[in-house]
């Protein structure tokens, strides 16, 4: 009988049992599922399911039951594994049944073959999604992610890796230079219980950008929306269900860790042995969708689920009963904390305690419906009045990323009009979806900085960048850029745009700051702010902030008989955009 842990440390063994007493039935893949679901609901179950958001993946056993909170930043092609498959043993005949989900190499005893030609045989399809961390996740969304996941008490302790860590540029050396990796192993004395004191014990999966793959002599592009991000990257492979999720859905998914370094030796030598006349995936193709198991780890998912929110201080879903004492309670309190909230913004603020009321209908403003193409209930601010190239506009943002479970500030200057990537794009010859600075999951805050804009030559790619912000801000969409045609997202971002005169981009609102304090040392004064509040109240405005998004409301018919007025926001982004299509590139001068 397998131990209580087993379903945690060894997953397998409980789906073998559960094959080996069902293997007539088909109802055995759905006895899997709801196995592990009774599972993670005793007893706060889930917060003892290690994270690859917290957990490095070298840290982590191979084969253990994992769960990973990330946004679906691609779909890849469904594939085809053997469901059920047989082995014979040639001196014997025995045959033996096994089950191939849940795993990417079909796995038989030393004295078996596999039978292709069983009547046995069962055929399936999975579908393979290429997720990555929720781009521009909070630090303290990480941090009280990880406090209340109980796992992270030294994995070790459960499972001990192979090797110690090494640097991405030792294991870069090591392949350009085989011998000093021979060295390394003549030099370790055979000890094979890793008593070498290893150099550091990483807390974060500090994963770069650009990885360096054993099998690939250019860089792996893990494909991040965002410059600067960390954390694993996944092939996350469903089974069931698949066609409800889509691209930039954030889900936690719960599954088998898969980690075996045979993948890279397999695709290596399909890649070297298959005919090209034959092979229908180019080697760009089969770099990116087979990439090294130790750098993109894949998960095989038991259990998926499609997120309402990343915030770690709510409930996961607020229409179950529990969760609705958690809102009760605190709606008792939604006025005091408003209050405190205002009175923080207006000292973020300088005092200016209308452009404070504004931020907050702003951070809880959301798309809830679309008529059309209307986008309802979005608010984009225009906070004008912002001193021109002053740390000010970049305080007001990292006193937004203390509130809001993610956001991105966006520098708007030339250079990264005219260079950064805005708009995703199809890359066929790698038959994917290349990321872009506005493949963002829904409810992230984005901080258009326009008061770093200098006089200079948007060119084509800078023109087309601005205009994708302002579909984004007018109409919540993004065209994604399929070459052949366009491909429309709908998103749901937060747009706060800093400026000193009115900005360039359209908004539903203009604001201008008025200060009514003026501080010596703007950095103290600002670190001081965030300093004085206490971590509790800290949590409440996080806590009212995301809560308000989610919670069904009703507008009265007098409400929405009042007239609003038009701004006519964006004529000057359009004349730009006439401009930019008549000559070629536009002349930008926003002072």
């Amino acid at each position: 009988m397998p131990c209580v842990a087993d379903w945690l440390n060894n997953p397998f063994s409980i789906v073998q049992g559960i094959f080996a007493q069902n293997v007539p039935n088909s109802d055995w893949e759905k006895k899997v599922t709801e196995y592990f679901k009774e599972k993670l609901k005793e007893n706060n179950a889930t917060n003892w399911v290690p994270s690859l958001n917290d957990v490095p993946v070298h840290y982590l056993k191979p084969n253990s039951l994992v769960k990973f909170r990330c946004m679906v930043q691609d779909m890849f092609d469904p594939e085809f594994y053997m469901g059920v498959y047989e082995t014979v043993d040639p001196n014997t005949n025995a045959r033996v049944l096994h089950f191939g989900k849940y795993r990417d190499v079909a796995e038989c005893g030393p004295q078996q073959e596999i039978d292709l030609n069983s009547s046995q045989t069962v055929t399936s399809e999975r579908q393979t999604f290429y997720c990555v961390p929720v781009p521009g996740e909070s630090a303290w969304v990480k941090e009280i992610s990880f406090l209340t996941g109980q796992a992270r008490v030294s994995p070790s302790t459960s499972y001990t890796p192979s090797r110690h860590k090494r640097s991405y540029e030792e294991d870069e050396d090591m392949d350009l230079h085989p011998s000093k990796q021979k060295e390394q192993h003549i030099g370790s004395g055979g000890d094979i219980h890793g008593c070498v004191e290893p150099k550091r014990l990483e807390t974060e999966a500090s994963v770069g950008h650009h990885l360096i793959s054993p099998n690939c002599s250019p860089p792996l592009d893990l494909n991040f929306p965002l410059p600067g991000e960390k954390g694993p990257a996944c092939l996350v492979k469903v089974y069931e269900s698949w066609d409800s999720f889509k691209v930039n859905d954030v889900l936690e998914v719960y599954g088998i860790l898969s980690v075996d370094p045979v993948l890279s030796i397999v695709n290596n030598e399909e890649s070297s042995a298959l005919d090209p006349m034959e092979c229908m995936d180019t080697a760009e193709e089969q770099r990116v969708h087979s990439p090294p198991a130790s750098l993109v780890p894949r998960i095989h998912v038991i259990l998926a689920q499609k997120l309402q929110h990343i915030n770690p201080l709510l409930p996961a879903c607020l229409n179950e009963e529990e969760s609705k004492t958690f809102v009760s309670n605190f709606m008792s309190e939604l006025s005091p904390v408003r209050a405190e909230l205002l009175g923080f913004l207006t000292h973020a603020l300088l005092g200016d305690s209308l452009a404070a009321e504004y931020l907050i209908l702003h951070l809880i403003s959301t798309v809830y419906a679309r008529r059309d193409v209307l986008p309802l209930g979005k608010f984009t601010v225009n906070l004008s009045g912002c001193p021109r190239n002053s740390i000010f506009t970049e305080h007001i943002y990292r006193i937004i990323q203390q509130l809001v479970p993610a956001s991105y500030r966006l520098q708007m200057t030339i250079e990264n009009m005219n260079h950064s990537r805005f708009i995703p794009h199809k890359d066929y010859a790698a038959n994917r979806l290349v990321s872009g600075v506005l493949q963002l999951a829904s409810n992230t805050s984005l901080v258009v900085d326009e008061t770093q804009l200098e006089q200079g030559q948007l060119d084509t790619t800078g023109v087309h960048n601005v205009t994708a912000l302002g579909n984004l801000i007018t109409w919540q969409k993004v065209d994604y850029d399929f070459s052949y045609h366009q491909m429309e997202f709908p998103c749901n971002i937060n747009v706060l745009i800093t400026s000193e005169g009115r900005s360039l981009l359209p908004s539903d609102c203009q604001v201008h700051l008025q200060p009514q304090i003026i501080p010596p040392n703007m950095e103290e004064y600002m670190n001081s702010l965030l300093t004085a509040v206490l971590p509790s109240v800290l949590n409440k405005f996080r806590i009212y902030l995301s809560l308000l998004r989610l919670l069904d409301y009703s507008i009265s018919d007098e409400v929405t008989k009042v007239p609003v007025p038009q701004r006519g926001a964006d004529n000057a982004l359009t004349r730009a955009v006439a401009e930019s299509e008549a000559t070629g590139g536009v002349a930008w001068n926003p002072y």
